[in-house]
Formats: structure tokens, sequence, C-alpha cells
């Protein structure tokens, strides 16, 4: 039986779109410098703390834009002991597979999917980004095949808790060049978070793109905390003191390169409360300050905010508010972000 697919069109290789749209030099060093900065903090030669934040999904180029902007003026009060990479996500996992899937499938959230128009938006909103406010973004890995699509503007990649017992997720974070924050699983089992790991930073031959390729291994492959949901389906936390020792012990059982978790503070760990990261962010920097060895371990956070507290219905056309995920407003993430560099030691 012939494959039930109807092949729409061929969209252009990454190597195509970067050529239509490309970087100047001023971006591409920006890039370079904070590249370097963020590999500093993960080796443990540059002391700041690293805060992964922005919107759920970044929906709307305007708001995003706007959000980025009032972030980078935060970013010069705290940038002695905070170095911000922001969130623009734009791609989105459903569980169910339905639903708003992120810019990349829908440029218009209250349009249609179209992915050639989408990958030349999420290119074009990532750019303004670095162009207008010199900061280059975090993204989730949802589609290994795509990551090319951006790779010479992100510096950040988080492999998200559906993904990260996948195998092309693994290799590819392999050979990305740039931190991978690889999510514990949803059923909670870090078993499989530090397998990804292990596997991200070693060297691996596999099939990308119609090519054969090898990979050097990622030194930055590092752990991330989301919480997870208990067979019941409640959430459960794993932030905790208890919990970020335990992430020492597994650490030191397995010869990996520098050791880190970035504790996220919405998903299953706030029980998408969103207000709870406000605490949740102070708890974790209260167990640094308690224990050495979490001190050196945990590098930053990972913050869902936008410029409205909540979230809201698509076509609800509230200015800065998720369509996806609940997020902390920007009043009280400006409030959040000094507070965190008054707590870094």
């Amino acid at each position: 039986m012939e494959m039930q697919m109807n092949f729409i069109r061929k969209l252009p290789t990454p190597k195509e779109l970067k050529e239509e749209f490309p970087l100047d030099e001023k971006l591409k060093e920006i890039k370079e410098q904070r590249d370097q900065t963020i590999e500093q903090i993960f080796t443990g030669e540059d002391h700041r703390f690293l805060l992964i934040i922005g919107p759920c999904s970044a929906d709307n180029e305007d708001a995003v834009l706007d959000y980025m902007t009032r972030l980078a003026g935060v970013q010069e009060k705290v940038k002695d002991k905070i170095f911000i990479i922001p969130r623009v996500y734009t791609n989105k996992p459903r569980t169910l597979g339905t639903g708003y899937k992120g810019m990349l499938h829908q440029p218009d959230p209250e349009g249609k999917e179209d992915m050639l128009a989408g990958i030349i938006a999420i290119r074009e909103m990532h750019t303004r980004v670095v162009r207008e406010t010199g900061f280059t973004c975090a993204e989730e890995m949802l589609y290994p095949e795509n990551h090319r699509y951006l790779s010479d503007l992100l510096s950040y990649v988080a492999v998200g808790a559906r993904s990260v017992e996948d195998q092309l997720h693994r290799l590819v974070a392999s050979g990305i060049g740039i931190p991978a924050g690889m999510k514990n699983p949803t059923s909670g089992d870090l078993t499989v978070m530090m397998n990804s790991i292990t596997a991200a930073q070693s060297r691996q031959k596999f099939l990308y793109r119609g090519w054969e390729v090898q990979t050097t291994g990622n030194p930055m492959a590092h752990a991330i905390l989301r919480g997870y949901v208990d067979k019941f389906n409640n959430s459960m936390p794993n932030y905790h003191y208890e919990d970020l020792r335990n992430i020492c012990d597994l650490y030191a059982e397995r010869n990996l390169q520098n050791p880190a978790v970035i504790v996220d503070c919405n998903h299953a760990n706030s029980g998408k409360k969103y207000l709870e990261q406000i605490r949740i962010a102070k708890d974790v920097l209260h167990s640094m300050h308690v224990s050495s060895d979490i001190q050196h371990l945990v590098k930053g956070l990972m913050i869902e905010s936008y410029i409205e507290d909540g979230n809201q219905k698509i076509g609800e056309g509230v200015y800065g508010k998720s369509i996806t995920d609940p997020c902390l407003g920007w009043e009280k993430s400006e409030r959040l972000i000094l507070e965190l560099a008054d707590l870094v030691e």
C-alpha cells in the first residue's frame, strides 16, 4: 500500500534559506560573543547566573519584540550578576497533535498552517531580536531536522520532556555547538534524562537531512528539571533541595563534562500555576546558599514570562498575553529579576 501522505511542496533547505535571509557580520559577532560567555558560565569560568526567560510561545512578532526590548533594559541593570537568554519558542509540542503548534506552523495563530511562511517568519523574528536588542535566544528543539534554519541565530536549545527519549533528538544535540538542555521526561525518570545527556555529550554518527554526519559530542549538554506527572496525573515537583542533591549524585556516578542543572520553574514544577514561579525561583537560590555542591551545579532558571499575566484563548486578542501556557506578567517578571540579582552570590 502506498504511503498516505500528500507531498505539498518542497521547502528550501536551511542553506538556501540562510542565503536568502543572511546575517550581517555585526550579528554574527554578537552571537559569537554571547555563545562564548554562555559556554564560560557552563564551564564555571564565569560565575554569573543564567536566566532563560520569555513567553511560553512567541506568537506575535510585535509583542515579542516589545517584550525583548523591555528585557534588554533589565539585563543592563543586572548584567554583573545575571546573564539573560530570552525564550523565543516558535514551535510547540502538542500531546494530542491538535491545536496551535507555534509560529513555525502558523505565522498567524488565527490563520491557516503554512510551513514555508512559518520558516521565513521565525527566521526574520529571531534576526530582529538580535538586531534590535543584542540578545541571541533559546528555542525548543521540537523538530531536530529544522534546527539548521536557525542554527546561526540561537544560543541555547531545550529538548522537551516528550522528546528526550528520542534517538534523533539526542544525536542532533551532540552536534549543535551550543548548550542543549535535556528535560526530565513527564514520568520523572531521571535515568532517562541522564542517558540523554550522556548520548548528547558523546561523538555520534547518523543520518541527518539526507546526509551521513559525524558529531564531536556536546560538552554543554545538561539537565533541565521541569517536574513530572505521577500515575494519578498529579503534577509533582523536582526542584527541592533533596532533588538537587540527588542530581549531584547522579552526575558523580557518570563521567560527564560540566555537570549542570537548569531548573524550569513552570510546567509540572509549578503545576502550571504561573505565580508559583516566583517562590520556586527563590527556593532554588536558597538551596544554592545552603550547599556549595548545589551552588556549583545549578547554573540558572527557566521562567515563562510575557507582557500580561496568565493566558488567553486564540482570538481574544489581548496584546502580549500567552495563547498557550500561562505566563508571569511584565511587572512581576521585572521585579523578580531584580530580586534574583540581589539573591545571587
